[in-house]
């Protein structure tokens, strides 16, 4: 004689899978995210200084 268990247990099992997901869903999406904006701030900080070797190159050489 085998016991079934309950079916809540396979909804909880399912609806913590779910927030589990959920989770690691944003936590990546950050990373990506931050991944992301460093590379915008290292290319943003290449244009400022290529533009201020520019601006010296016009007023003094």
């Amino acid at each position: 004689m085998e016991q079934e268990a309950p079916a809540h247990t396979s909804l909880l099992k399912r609806l913590l899978a779910f927030v589990v997901l959920i989770a690691a869903v944003v936590i990546a999406f950050k990373i990506v995210i931050g991944l992301v904006m460093s590379v915008v701030w290292i290319i943003i900080g290449l244009a400022v200084a290529v533009a201020i070797l520019w601006a010296l190159k016009v007023l003094v050489w």
